[in-house]
């Protein structure tokens, strides 16, 4: 056992509490001071009626408030369905017409549909034969799901049915049908209109990756055969279903008719614009305006609360026994709605509807679509930690990240993942304060600090910035993407202020709202408010797997006497004696601080003396070592490297302090002495 082991194992005894919570609750449900006056970005109105091929589409109109100077989005693909739910055989038919609009600057000879519920057609999909899926999906399969397209008329080109040229498996993979292309008969010129008439059934799975049934309580998520985004180039964002990956899609407007039951209580994106009841049956019509996706959710045991919050219609859809958790969740909501509008932008939609899953359809719990979103949890998880609370508060941020943004989740879900989990632990530290994630009567744990835990136990082996794919596994993706991207800009808050970085996170919002920015964009936002240095700190964090280990080596202390011996001043010569009393004596002590890692940070050291004088250094992080002196009456006898534990990337806070050794040569009690002062920290007052 070395030196630092007992230390480290009173450590972990806390932040692996909070750090198992953190894994158990949101990373693994979900991977299966700036108040400057927001832009008011509203969506635009839908069901207009298309333009022709050769016209020119309306400017979107707003629905309420003024248009923000960010613009709005274009609407790129529309999508216009009547659905019929089944709930006996768990199918959904439905007819439709999609209206999409080349963007790009060259014709198009092509189209790209995800049918991603074929992911769950059989155990030989790309997500149900993968390792990840086989533990996780193909077990709990125990009814299929898949998407049978019957017909997609191209109304401009002849009225030809494309479908049966279609591609009959995903590129290089005979086993997978999520990724399907489309040939068109003849190109599609820039900026010319396309209606597609389609026909389809989609069949639900048994609960699984946050879509399917279970008993009569139904998920429609990925339930239609979507457009892939179509980029300016002319090429396609195109991507089978992986397990560890998301979604990505162009703006449009939809409406969608729902068919269901009479007794189901229906929620979804959007909102009501009709509702009717006949023959047993209840047909809802929703729509939503400058949205990329469109999820809906039918059950005859939901109970119903509805409220307004900062001038949204909140609709939450919860089970019965589960009040608590719902007064929880529309509190969190209370206070996060307005202060993430505050920092990114108001919410830009009329309408928000939180459904909280019943236990036995828990699997489709913790998840984001537009205006709508899921948490979970059982009965009494309020009881507990905030695991309530962060689940809406992350489902929530994502409204922006994932909604308005709309980044690239499969090519870089850090983007999504990374600057939501990061927003979802400021407003809970906002609102509940150093109880964020744990508030027990002698225990409180910020989220913050099990981000923190969970980032550097497991997020450094792998590079943040990249593909959902290439992660070896949940663990790594949820660590790297969730836990370690929230850390380095934890980090880079304290380093340069939290209104700084609040200020750059709200221009990137602002700048980029409705515009599928990549990383380069995030960069750029950093470097032009913040400087070249953060702007590098940054990517090396992201792409380089770029880490920081402040390390303080022996402190050693050396009583002075004044100097004894012949000097010369000025022609004359003087003897001094080097005896002199202890009254007249001082101390200087010394310590070398190493800094190993990529990131060069600028951090404070702390030297107090026995005497209680506390001196604080700056040193920039440059350079791989500095020494730290300090000279007085009395001697040095702890040395601490970053004291306010700003550098939350810091590989290893326990080598950031030592004191002065009075009788072995071992570290342990100053070990000991910092997890004191960490653990006193995390107790609070």
């Amino acid at each position: 056992m070395d030196s630092g082991a007992v230390p480290r194992r009173g450590l972990e005894v806390v932040v692996g509490l909070a750090g198992a919570v953190l894994a158990a609750g949101l990373i693994e449900l979900r991977t299966g001071e700036l108040r400057a006056a927001p832009h008011l970005v509203e969506a635009p109105a839908v069901g207009a009626a298309a333009p022709s091929a050769s016209s020119t589409p309306p400017v979107p109109q707003s629905q309420v408030g003024h248009v923000p100077a960010t613009g709005t989005p274009d609407a790129v693909a529309s999508y216009t369905l009547h659905a019929r739910l089944d709930a006996d055989r768990h199918t959904i038919g439905a007819t439709g017409t999609i209206r999409w609009r080349n963007t790009a600057t060259v014709p198009t000879r092509e189209l790209w549909f995800h049918l991603y519920l074929n992911a769950f057609k059989n155990d030989r999909s790309l997500y149900l034969r993968s390792p990840f899926g086989s533990g996780r999906g193909a077990a709990r399969a125990r009814d299929w799901g898949y998407v049978d397209v019957k017909r997609l008329l191209a109304v401009e080109l002849d009225g030809v049915d494309l479908w049966p040229t279609a591609a009959k498996h995903s590129p290089n993979d005979p086993d997978d049908e999520t990724d399907i292309r489309v040939p068109l008969p003849r190109p599609l010129p820039p900026g010319q209109w396309l209606t597609l008439k389609i026909e389809f059934e989609a069949k639900l799975p048994q609960i699984i990756e946050r879509t399917g049934y279970s008993g009569s309580f139904h998920f429609a998520a990925q339930w239609f055969p979507k457009l892939a985004r179509h980029l300016p180039d002319g090429s396609w964002a195109h991507f089978p279903f992986d397990q560890q990956a998301e979604f990505y899609a162009d703006f449009g407007d939809y409406s969608v008719s729902l068919d269901v039951p009479a007794e189901m209580v229906v929620g979804a994106t959007g909102r009501c614009v009709e509702e009717s009841v006949h023959d047993g049956r209840r047909t809802v019509r929703q729509q939503a305006g400058g949205v990329h996706d469109f999820a809906w959710t039918a059950w005859d045991g939901f109970h119903q609360r509805r409220e307004t919050i900062d001038a949204v219609d909140v609709r939450l859809l919860h089970p019965v026994g589960h009040e608590r958790n719902a007064e929880i969740e529309l509190d969190a909501l209370r206070f996060a709605l307005p202060e993430l509008g505050s920092l990114f932008g108001r919410y830009p939609y009329p309408t928000l509807t939180v459904v909280h899953p019943p236990e036995h359809g828990r699997g489709a719990g913790g998840m984001e679509y537009p205006t709508l979103i899921t948490t979970g949890g059982p009965w009494y998880a309020g009881h507990t930690a905030r695991f309530i609370e962060a689940v809406t508060i992350h489902e929530l941020a994502h409204q922006w990240f994932y909604g308005t943004i709309a980044t690239d989740e499969a090519s870089w879900p850090f983007l999504d993942e990374g600057l939501t989990s990061y927003a979802e632990s400021v407003i809970l530290e906002r609102k509940y304060g150093a109880g964020s994630l744990i508030d027990w009567p002698a225990l409180q744990i910020a989220q913050a600090e099990a981000m923190r835990w969970h980032a550097l136990e497991h997020g450094g082996a792998e590079t943040i910035a990249k593909p959902a794919a290439s992660f070896s596994g949940f663990r790594s993706l949820g660590a790297s993407v969730y836990a370690r991207t929230a850390t380095v800009l934890r980090t880079l808050a304290n380093v340069y202020s939290e209104q700084s970085v609040h200020r750059v996170l709200q221009r990137f919002a602002h700048r980029h709202r409705f515009s599928h920015p990549g990383p380069d964009a995030l960069l750029d936002a950093f470097r032009e408010s913040l400087g070249e240095h953060a702007a590098e700190v940054l990517r090396l964090a992201l792409f380089e797997r770029g880490s920081v280990d402040f390390e303080v080596g022996r402190l050693r202390n050396v009583q002075l006497t004044e100097a004894g011996g012949v000097f010369d001043r000025e022609a004359e010569r003087e003897t001094r004696e080097r005896e002199t009393s202890p009254e007249e004596r001082s101390w200087l002590g010394a310590a070398t601080v190493w800094r190993h890692g990529s990131l060069q940070l600028p951090v404070e050291i702390e030297l107090v003396t026995a005497d209680g004088t506390r001196t604080r250094r700056s040193w920039d992080g440059q350079g791989e070592w500095t020494r730290v002196q300090h000279r007085g009456p009395s001697p040095v006898v702890s040395v601490l490297v970053d004291p306010d534990r700003r550098i939350a990337l810091d590989d290893n806070w326990l080598n950031n302090a030592v004191c002065a050794q009075r009788r072995a040569p071992s570290r342990t009690w100053e070990r000991t002495t910092y997890v004191g002062q960490l653990l006193l920290g995390w107790l609070g007052p």
